[in-house]
C-alpha cells in the first residue's frame, strides 16, 4: 500500500509540475507580467526588470524537477527543491487570497485561470503530497540506473525546457489562450448579452459614534433597515465603499478603451473597421525595439500607398512620449492610446503587429516574425 501511495504522489506531483511549467513556458512574457504584480505588492520594484528572466528560470526549474521526480532521480535533492518551491508558492497564494492583492496567481498561465483561494487550496494539496514524498524520499527508486543515461536525461530536460521557453519568448506562444488570439472577433468578445446577470454590489458606509468613538461598517440595506440614520450620535465617515456580493457575467474583453490624445473614444471605430487594417502594438515606447518599429512603420507606409489601408499604433505611454518618438522616427501610423494591460494581451511583443478585418484578428506577429509588406500583400491584400 505504501508503494502504491508513494508512486501515486510521485506521478501526480511530477506530472503537475511539468504541466504547470510547460503552460507558463508557453508564455514566459505573460508569466513575467504576473511576477511584476507580485514584486509591486511586496515592494520589490527593482526586480521588475528581471521578471521575464526569473519567469523563464522558474518554468525550467518546475519542468526539470517534475521530470526528475517522475524518473526517480536524485530523490533527496529533488524533493528538497520541490518542498522549498511549494512552501514559497503556498505563502504567495495565501497572501494573495487573504489580502486580495493579486486576483490570479498565474499558476497555469492564462490556460486555466484560478482565483487566489483556488490556487491556495491547490498548493495545500501539493504541499501535503510533497511533504509525504520528502519523508519517504529514500524509498523512491530511479527508473534509469546508468549514470550516463541519468546525465543525458538531466541535460535533455534542462536544454529542452530552456529552448522551449526562449522560442516562445522570442516568437509567440505556441498555443494562444488570450482573448486576442487569431480568429477572435473583438466586438463579440466585448458584448454583454441581453439579459445577462450583472455584478451585484452593496454600498458600505463607515460609521462612527460621536460620543463613544465606536466604529462600525453597515451596508446601505442595513443602514436603512436599522434606522441608525435617525440616531444623531452616529455619523458617516469618509466616502462609502462598494462591496461585490455576487459576480455577474464578464465579457472576455472588458478593459479595452482606445482614445486619441484628447481622450475621445475611438474603440468602436478602430476595431470594427470592415476592411483590412494594421495595428502596431507598442505598449511601452521606452522599451520598444525601435529598429523593429521602424520596419513596421515602413509596412504601414506601403500599405497606405498601395491599398489605402489604415494603420494605427497603440501605446500606453503619454502623448508627449509618442510625440517625441514621432518626431524622431517620422511615424506614418496614427497614434492612439490604451491601457497597458489589454495591449500586453494583444500580442506578446513590444512592438507587435495585428492584422484586423471587420473586428476579427486575421493574424498577428511578434516583431521577430513580422512579414514583409510583399508577403502580406501576396497572402492577404491581393486575394
Amino acid at each position: 500500500m505504501n508503494k502504491i501511495a508513494l508512486n501515486f504522489a510521485r506521478i501526480f506531483v511530477g506530472v503537475l509540475f511539468i504541466f504547470s511549467g510547460l503552460i507558463k513556458a508557453n508564455d514566459p512574457l505573460g508569466f513575467g507580467y504576473k511576477l511584476q504584480e507580485y514584486f509591486e505588492v511586496f515592494h520589490m520594484p527593482f526586480l521588475s526588470g528581471f521578471a521575464t528572466g526569473i519567469a523563464i528560470f522558474l518554468c525550467v526549474l518546475e519542468i526539470v524537477l517534475g521530470g526528475l521526480l517522475l524518473l526517480g532521480l536524485w530523490s533527496r535533492k529533488v524533493t528538497t527543491g520541490l518542498l522549498a518551491i511549494i512552501i514559497f508558492f503556498t505563502f504567495l497564494t495565501f497572501v494573495s487570497a487573504v489580502f486580495k492583492v493579486v486576483t490570479s496567481c498565474g499558476c497555469f498561465g492564462d490556460a486555466i485561470p484560478l482565483t487566489p483561494w483556488q490556487s491556495f487550496m491547490k498548493d495545500i494539496v501539493l504541499l501535503v503530497l510533497i511533504v509525504y514524498l520528502f519523508i519517504y524520499r529514500d524509498k523512491i527508486t530511479p527508473l534509469v540506473h546508468s549514470v550516463k543515461a541519468q546525465r543525458a536525461w538531466v541535460i535533455f530536460l534542462l536544454l529542452g525546457s530552456l529552448a522551449f521557453s526562449l522560442v516562445t519568448y522570442s516568437r509567440q506562444p505556441f498555443v494562444d489562450f488570450l482573448p486576442y488570439k487569431i480568429g477572435a472577433n473583438l466586438p463579440e468578445l466585448m458584448k454583454i448579452p441581453e439579459g445577462a446577470v450583472l455584478d451585484e454590489y452593496l454600498i458600505m458606509y463607515n460609521l462612527e459614534n460621536k460620543k463613544t468613538g465606536e466604529k462600525k461598517q453597515l451596508s446601505d440595506k442595513e443602514y436603512l433597515a436599522t434606522e441608525i440614520w435617525k440616531d444623531e450620535n452616529w455619523e458617516i465617515v469618509g466616502d462609502p465603499d462598494k462591496k461585490l456580493v455576487k459576480k455577474g457575467f464578464e465579457p472576455k474583453i472588458k478593459d479595452l478603451f482606445i482614445s486619441d490624445a484628447s481622450g475621445t473614444d475611438y474603440t468602436k471605430e478602430l476595431i470594427e473597421n470592415p476592411y483590412y487594417n494594421l495595428v502596431i502594438v507598442a505598449y511601452n515606447l521606452d522599451g520598444t525595439n525601435e529598429k523593429a518599429l521602424s520596419e513596421l512603420n515602413t509596412i504601414a507606409f506601403k500599405a497606405a500607398q498601395e491599398y489605402n489601408m489604415r494603420t494605427v499604433l497603440l501605446t500606453s505611454n503619454a502623448a508627449q512620449d509618442a510625440d517625441a518618438l514621432n518626431k524622431r522616427m517620422k511615424l506614418f501610423a496614427e497614434v492612439f492610446y490604451a491601457d497597458a494591460v489589454p495591449l500586453k494581451s494583444m500580442v506578446r511583443a513590444n512592438p507587435g503587429l495585428l492584422l484586423l478585418k471587420n473586428g476579427t484578428v486575421i493574424n498577428k506577429w511578434h516583431y521577430n516574425q513580422a512579414p514583409t509588406f510583399e508577403e502580406l500583400a501576396k497572402q492577404y491584400f491581393d486575394k
